[in-house]
C-alpha cells in the first residue's frame, strides 16, 4: 500500500518545505497554509521517497521537503500516472493529476550540489477535488 511519508509546507515560494506531519487539503486551493496553494493547476506537489533516495545515493544530504514537494510518498510510481488520474489521499481527500514534472527556470541549490535534480522529472502535481485532513502514514490510492 502506498502511503504519505511527509506532509510539507512553506510560507514562501522558492524555499525548501518543512515536514509538518499533517495538513488540510482544501478544494481548489491545495494545502492550507502553504505558499503554493491557490486557484491553479499545481495546487499540491508530490514526490516519491524512491526519487529522493536516488539523490541520497549520489551522496546528498536531502530528505522530504528539500525538493519543495508538499507530499512525499512511498510505494506508488507517481511518474507513470496519466494526466487526469484521481488519487484518494487519506480518508476523504481526492486529487487529480494535472502535471508530471516541471521546467526549472532557475537551477536550485540541489542541482548545483549534484548536477541533477529529481523534482523536474519525477515530481507530479495535482489539484484538489475533495478536501480533508491528511497525516503522515495515510494511504495514497489510485481511484478507478
Amino acid at each position: 500500500m502506498a502511503k504519505i511519508i511527509a506532509v510539507c509546507t512553506s510560507e514562501k515560494k522558492g524555499m525548501r518545505k518543512k515536514n509538518v506531519g499533517e495538513g488540510v487539503l482544501k478544494v481548489d486551493f491545495g494545502i492550507e497554509g502553504d505558499a503554493h496553494g491557490g486557484d491553479w493547476h499545481r495546487q499540491v506537489s508530490l514526490l516519491a521517497m524512491e526519487s529522493i533516495k536516488k539523490m541520497q545515493d549520489m551522496g546528498l544530504d536531502v530528505g522530504p521537503g528539500d525538493f519543495a514537494e508538499n507530499l512525499t510518498t512511498e510505494g506508488i510510481d507517481l511518474v507513470s500516472l496519466p494526466l487526469g488520474t484521481k488519487l484518494k489521499i487519506g480518508e476523504t481527500g481526492v486529487g487529480e493529476v494535472t502535471q508530471i514534472g516541471k521546467e526549472c527556470h532557475t537551477r536550485c541549490a540541489i542541482y548545483y550540489q549534484a548536477g541533477d535534480c529529481v523534482m523536474p522529472k519525477e515530481g507530479i502535481f495535482i489539484r484538489v477535488l475533495e478536501g480533508g485532513s491528511i497525516n503522515v502514514g495515510d494511504s495514497v490510492e489510485v481511484m478507478e
